[in-house]
């Protein structure tokens, strides 16, 4: 029997291992886009100059475990106010909407069933629903502000009928083909690799509701099996192919394709067969191939010693690159397996032989700096398996790179093309400490690694690895990782604790004017000002009346501006108004 497990950084119990941008952005699934980039190109609050500075906003408790990502949506109108809001799946089924800037509970829903799942919910491009799965093996929809569950026009969606066996645990994707929008969602088998699975991914049109499903074993039957069904009829006679990688499927829209990649099970595609297990395919966005064949597709030539060693090609999700210049290959993806081998891949002919079902053809194929060879499919041990998805940046250079987290370490690689404009990917730097999937943010590095044995959140220079800052210690973490949106780093953990980092909010202080008879301030309101800064006020008198005396809040008075000190604490401006014969006789009279 095959074992499927990702070794955990270590329990905490027994280790051993700010402010908002101007404009608020979104985290809407799983590496924040669908093709899970991990890249959030709005961050502008945090940088690498100011990240060190990140302080622990809050660690609260939740009700129950999360062993994934959580989403993220901000302005969302709920009915106790208008909020920011995360999103997380926990391990038994219960989706949570948190308040972003408190960590409190707002609304949730549970469903029941088999479980764990650690898969990512998704909210849609409009904003007004979150979509997740249910460990009764269907994909639910609700109301993003209160929780009310759709339940019409198909919904909730059955997107396995074997959900004893069939696991949901990658995230959701969602994207947008031409006008029309998808939700795609994969499934995969439960630890130990036991029973009549079949890995599938299920591609629902979110605008009326309609279903594909593509099967990666028996592929030319395009509906979802029954359990110990009749093969042929509503099941298959090929079993425990799965598709594994964290952020599941993963959309290009420059080439307008859905990339799955398969682990487990047999293949026989070169044989005119409909099985694609250890394989990465190519489908159109509505989930759909060439009768019951993908549009394209790639399967190492050592498919056979990956089954073997349950070495799976498809441990990971492709990694899509962005459109290379200088290349003869315009188009590339990076697949990292359980072997510890990175394979670069031509996404315009994967194999090389224009069309489906063909061994081999990849452009490069190398294993990771700690091991030797892609050759044999066994290749790494445990701590150098790939689980955790890679996260793709291009740097202010136009250069392309690509992050791998395994439990030994993360390894940075940048793309090089040489002078005949062959592409090649380059080991560039690596740190040890046992690391989930990275996320990049604004030209900064965040990944869940270690420190003094214990999990942390860490940021880094992604050109060269170096530390930028460091959390403090979080709870037990296996699939989880975290997201780095609007100036704040969010993570859960498998203790059930949401940590959320960012900078220290500014000391906030009162100013208030208060104007005598006969004259006026503006603003008239109190004002909060930031601690250490200041504010100024105009100082306006009644005809007839003349500005006598501005004091307070260490400020000084130019013409009719006051502008005070620095503040440090709550404080009044007062102004005082003296009629103009007064004035005169004052400067005037004997």
């Amino acid at each position: 029997m095959h074992t499927r497990f990702m070794p955990r950084l270590f329990l905490l119990a027994a280790c051993s291992l700010g402010p908002a941008s101007a404009s608020a952005a979104d985290w809407m699934q799983f590496g924040y886009d669908a093709a899970h980039t991990g890249n959030n190109t709005a961050e502008a609050a945090v940088s690498a100059s100011n990240v060190a500075q990140f302080i622990k906003l809050y660690q609260t408790t939740l009700a129950a475990s999360v062993d994934s990502a959580p989403v993220y949506r901000s302005n969302v109108v709920t009915p106790s106010g208008t909020k920011n809001l995360l999103f997380a799946l926990s391990e038994s089924g219960r989706l949570m909407a948190i308040d972003a800037a408190t960590g409190a509970e707002v609304w949730f829903k549970t469903t029941s069933g088999k479980q764990p799942t650690a898969s990512s919910p998704a909210i849609d491009p409009g904003g007004l629903f979150v979509y997740s799965y249910g460990i009764d093996g269907k994909v639910h929809k609700y109301q993003i502000g209160n929780g009310t569950e759709v339940m019409t026009g198909g919904w909730p969606q059955v997107v396995t009928l074997k959900p004893d066996v069939e696991k949901g645990a990658s995230g959701l994707t969602i994207a947008t083909s031409a006008t029309t929008t998808y939700l795609y969602s994969v499934t995969d088998g439960y630890i130990g690799d036991g029973g009549d699975y079949q890995g599938h991914l299920s591609t629902i049109n979110l605008a009326n509701g309609t279903q594909t499903i593509f099967n990666t074993l028996c592929s030319d039957q395009t509906i979802h099996f029954a359990l110990n069904g009749t093969p042929g009829v509503n099941d298959c006679a090929s079993k425990q192919s799965g598709i594994w990688g964290r952020g599941g499927a993963a959309f290009s829209s420059v080439l307008n394709r859905v990339y799955i990649a398969t682990g487990n099970g047999p293949f026989n595609a070169n044989v005119h067969g409909f099985n694609w297990a250890d394989s990465v395919v190519a489908l159109a966005p509505n989930g759909a191939g060439n009768s019951g064949t993908p549009l394209d597709s790639y399967t190492p030539s050592s498919y056979a010693g990956l089954q073997g060693a349950d070495a799976d090609l498809g441990s990971t999700s492709l990694a899509l690159l962005p459109p290379l210049t200088g290349s003869l290959y315009l188009h590339v993806g990076a697949m990292v397996g359980k072997d510890a081998c990175v394979r670069l891949i031509n996404l315009d002919n994967m194999s090389g032989s224009s069309e489906a079902g063909h061994v081999g053809g990849e452009l490069q194929q190398q294993g990771l700096p700690t091991t030797s060879n892609c050759t044999n499919g066994n290749n790494a041990d445990s701590s150098h398996r790939a689980f955790a998805q890679p996260a793709v940046w291009t740097a202010t250079d136009g250069s392309s790179w690509v992050f791998i987290a395994v439990g030994s370490g993360v390894f940075a690689y940048h793309l090089n093309i040489d002078g005949g404009g062959h592409p090649t990917l380059v080991s560039t730097w690596s740190k040890t400490g046992a690391s989930t999937s990275p996320v990049i943010a604004n030209g900064v590095l965040y990944h869940i690694g270690i420190c003094s044995g214990s999990p942390c959140v860490i940021a880094r220079n992604p050109a060269d690895g170096t530390q930028l800052w460091a959390s403090e210690h979080l709870g037990s973490v296996h699939w989880n990782s975290p997201i780095m949106v609007n100036g704040k780093v969010f993570v859960a953990d498998k203790s059930a604790k949401l940590w959320a980092f960012g900078l220290a909010s500014p000391s906030i202080h009162v100013v208030t004017p208060s104007a005598g008879a006969n004259g006026s301030m503006t603003p008239s309101v109190p004002q909060n000002v930031n601690d250490g800064a200041t504010t100024t006020f105009t100082v306006s008198s009644f005809a007839n009346y003349a500005i006598g005396t501005v004091t307070g809040c260490g400020g000084h008075l130019a013409g009719n501006t006051y502008t005070t000190g620095a503040i440090t604490s709550d404080c009044t401006v007062s102004a005082t108004f003296v009629a103009n014969d007064v004035i005169f006789r004052n400067g005037f009279d004997p």
